[in-house]
């Protein structure tokens, strides 16, 4: 458990976040969002508003974002739900972070698929910029953390960072990611692999292969 998140300080935290409160625009975002549900249903909005209230923390504090106890809070009174129950989706979900991060958060899966093609390099590249897992760089730019699959297998290995994917990676293109990232750019998301498109095939469809013909490319077509 070395690299388990350390909770910050409930003193420190309730001084900073407990009067947190919607923005004017995010709390139409957020009337908005628990519209979509019945009468008396208005629990099913957790999972976003959770979400947006993250994303509210990390606009004020120039990072990815967290969920203080007391902005959890604040979403459990919302929807009229006992705290519990909201901080229970908050510790299930690994897209929502329990302490605060960096700038960007890179969570590299350290799942089957992605150890198997390379995933160690992935991370070895992420150390040797300086992280550490559990940690953000002493600069506050990166958060490293080692999470279960994401669902990008084909692409393996994968890392998510903030909003993003980075799939088919080396330590090469990886460093280079997060020198880009460093630097105030914007990688280029998705896989970074040349020959792939989206999850096609390396070399080209193996299926369905009446279907193109040698002066139509079907990827333009997706």
């Amino acid at each position: 458990m070395a690299d388990a998140p350390q909770i910050p300080d409930e003193t420190e935290v309730r001084a900073r976040w407990g009067a947190f409160a919607w923005t004017a625009e995010n709390a139409e975002k957020a009337k908005s969002i628990i519209a979509r549900y019945p009468a008396g249903r208005q629990r099913s909005a957790v999972m976003p508003l959770l979400d947006l209230a993250q994303r509210q923390v990390g606009a004020e504090t120039q990072t990815q974002g967290w969920l203080p106890v007391p902005v959890i809070e604040y979403v459990a009174a919302q929807l009229d739900m006992p705290y519990m129950r909201a901080y229970e989706v908050v510790t299930f979900y690994t897209m929502y972070n329990l302490v605060p991060v960096g700038r960007y958060h890179v969570q590299v899966c350290g799942t089957t698929p992605c150890l198997l093609r390379g995933s160690d390099d992935v991370m070895a590249a992420c150390k040797n910029r300086g992280m550490t897992k559990g940690k953000t760089t002493p600069d506050g730019l990166f958060t490293l953390t080692e999470v279960e699959c994401m669902g990008t297998c084909t692409n393996a290995p994968m890392v998510q960072i903030n909003d993003d994917n980075f799939e088919d990676l080396d330590y090469d293109s990886m460093t280079r990611i997060l020198e880009a990232l460093a630097a105030g750019e914007q990688p280029k998301t998705g896989t970074q692999n040349p020959k792939r498109l989206t999850s096609d095939p390396e070399g080209g469809p193996t299926s369905l292969k009446d279907m193109v013909s040698a002066n139509h490319d079907y990827r333009k077509e997706w």
